[in-house]
């Protein structure tokens, strides 16, 4: 069954969406570790997103020649639409949890699932065995259903446009301000030290409330209307002034 293209591009997708999935669950929505958050002397809260970022690109390209393997077999006529395919998805998500669990927590230890838990080890083999080992199974007793069916290609359309708006839900409820508070997180410019993060704090009558070491990721209490005014004194992201940030943003599960 793996000597058929669409089972490998299949796979290959399926642990793109994995990567994915840990990335924008675990990095950005939960914010449980970043990529490199147990490397030492990586601590500035802009590198770690940075190498998050590089992490997503990866886990783009991946996508993209997972998706182009796959129409190169849909031309072929090749693609065994159904639970079959969705199967070949499953194992390649699962896999990718079960690598990074042995290579990033265990062998590398360059994260783990929740680094601030006192028993981390739990927390990497129950995310191991949920997301990584039942996908697996699941997926390879529906790759060997062999035969899809319209019906298994309707199940998949409904599936996928249900997951894509639930993805969009819960990207737009992440950039939602909460009610009745003026705390924002700034991200200043890479070489912006202390003067400059305190003058844009008096320029926009604003007061100091954390900041990462380097001053250069930090929450400040400032009125909504003034928030723009901060990308004029060196920022270059600040939540809740209409600019995509999730990453940095206010809300948790």
């Amino acid at each position: 069954m793996w000597k058929s293209p669409w089972a490998r591009w299949g796979a290959m997708l399926g642990f793109a969406l994995g990567g994915f999935f840990d990335g924008i669950l675990l990095h950005q929505i939960l914010q449980w570790h970043h990529l490199l958050s147990l490397v030492p002397g990586i601590d500035d809260l802009r590198l770690q997103v940075l190498w998050d970022g590089y992490f997503h690109l990866l886990m783009y390209v991946i996508a993209l020649a997972g998706l182009v393997g796959l129409w190169r077999a849909q031309r072929r006529g090749a693609v065994d639409w159904g639970r079959p395919l969705a199967g070949a998805m499953l194992v390649g998500f699962g896999v990718w949890h079960s690598v990074d669990a042995l290579l990033s927590h265990w062998l590398l230890g360059i994260h783990r699932i929740r680094i601030d838990s006192p028993n981390p080890l739990a927390w990497d083999v129950l995310w191991l065995a949920a997301f990584g080992i039942i996908p697996v199974v699941l997926g390879w007793r529906w790759l060997r259903r062999q035969g899809g069916s319209g019906g298994g290609m309707h199940n998949a359309t409904v599936a996928m446009a249900l997951l894509a708006a639930g993805t969009a839900g819960a990207g737009a409820w992440a950039l939602t301000p909460p009610p009745g508070q003026d705390l924002t997180t700034v991200v200043f410019h890479p070489g912006a030290g202390p003067r400059e993060v305190f003058a844009a704090l008096d320029a926009v009558d604003g007061r100091l409330v954390w900041s990462d070491r380097a001053m250069g990721v930090v929450v400040m209490a400032v009125p909504k209307a003034q928030r723009w005014d901060l990308y004029r004194h060196g920022a270059l992201l600040v939540s809740g002034s209409g600019a995509p940030a999730g990453c940095f943003n206010w809300s948790r599960i």
